[in-house]
């Protein structure tokens, strides 16, 4: 597991562009038959994927860092499968997950393991986890079961479409809040204007891009932007001091997932566009 110290505001305008993309950048995701995280001093976030090619992947607890003996035994997970038919597996009990299915994990759900229905399609499934104070029943979120929000404009090129899967009256999580956005072909601003979260952390996974395409994520505080260049399948750690906003070089789609001290999904402090620099 890769753990991840964030620096604070000042030390975040000193440091390299190899040093920012070393502290906020995800880019080991979504290998084949392996189960890589990161572990962030950001309201203790877990970010990572399974990719099972051929073979069962279980999920099990990294004793040097998590000091549990199973993953979720203090902690809640919230998983969203990118790619083909797949199954996840919590302590016997089968969920099947298509393409763009959510799935929560309350906490002490012991024996976790994913699985493909084809290896040569296999399952894409991304998963964000923060600690958990007490348990809640796991529960599937089909795509059509979603709270789904159009939002934005061609004019704009942000015409988008959000999907909350995991959020309070839908959900009844600790912190845990979780979706997924899906921009229009010819759109490719998000989140704009852009906006911080005192009270929580957010993370962003973007996906959906093609090879020689990229995001350009902007972060840091509005009066002193930075950003970082985002690829495929990587995703980006957001403090609750740093903005987070993006443009791509094509429509793309992006999971985010939010924890923290308040859950209410509109808890956040808009920056007006004419304050970035």
């Amino acid at each position: 597991m890769d753990v991840r110290y964030s620096p604070d505001k000042e030390g975040f305008k000193k440091l390299t562009t190899d040093e920012m993309r070393k502290s906020f950048l995800i880019d080991s995701l979504f290998v084949k038959n392996s189960i890589p995280m990161v572990y962030s001093d950001i309201d203790r976030s877990i970010t990572g994927s399974a990719v099972p090619v051929g073979k069962t992947l279980n999920l099990i607890a990294s004793k040097k860092e998590m000091a549990a003996e199973y993953f979720a035994e203090r902690r809640e997970i919230g998983i969203i499968n990118i790619g083909g038919k797949g199954t996840i597996t919590i302590d016997k009990q089968n969920y099947e997950m298509n393409n763009i299915d959510a799935l929560y994990i309350g906490r002490g759900a012991k024996n976790i393991s994913f699985k493909s229905a084809n290896s040569k399609k296999p399952a894409m499934f991304y998963f964000v986890s923060y600690p958990a104070h007490t348990s809640y029943p796991t529960k599937q979120i089909k795509l059509e079961d979603a709270e789904s929000v159009n939002l934005g404009s061609v004019a704009d090129s942000n015409k988008r479409t959000i999907h909350k899967y995991i959020l309070p009256g839908k959900v009844e999580t600790c912190q845990l809040v979780m979706g997924l956005t899906i921009l229009d072909e010819g759109s490719v601003w998000n989140t704009m204007p852009a906006h911080t979260h005192q009270r929580r952390s957010e993370v962003y996974m973007y996906f959906g891009l093609r090879k020689d395409s990229m995001v350009l994520h902007m972060l840091g505080e509005a009066e002193e932007t930075r950003h970082i260049i985002i690829r495929d399948k990587q995703a980006v750690l957001s403090t609750s001091w740093s903005m987070h906003a993006g443009a791509g070089t094509q429509n793309y789609s992006f999971i985010w997932a939010m924890g923290g001290e308040n859950q209410a999904f509109d808890d956040m402090d808009a920056i007006p566009m004419e304050k970035l620099k």
